[in-house]
């Protein structure tokens, strides 16, 4: 059980890494530091930004579970 968590928990933190740098920048942040601060908002998401975002959310919401299960797995395997 422990090790389809962690499997779970790796390929999940794999998946987060790529939803977050598929994200668009909104500005204002660490790139606009460097010079990445060029953009012109359309103000509003599109359809495909907002399904990133449930996909993202959907995405943390399993990592974060992940993680609970594990602690709470390891802490009764030690009894």
């Amino acid at each position: 059980m422990i090790l389809l968590f962690t499997i779970l928990l790796v390929a999940t933190s794999a998946i987060m890494i790529l939803l977050v740098l598929l994200h668009k920048g909104r500005g204002g942040g660490l790139s606009d530091m460097f010079g990445g601060g060029v953009s012109s908002s359309l103000g509003g998401s599109s359809v495909a930004e907002r399904n990133l975002d449930r996909f993202t959310i959907g995405t943390g919401i399993i990592w974060f579970a992940c993680i609970i299960a594990l602690g709470l797995l390891k802490a009764y395997q030690g009894n």
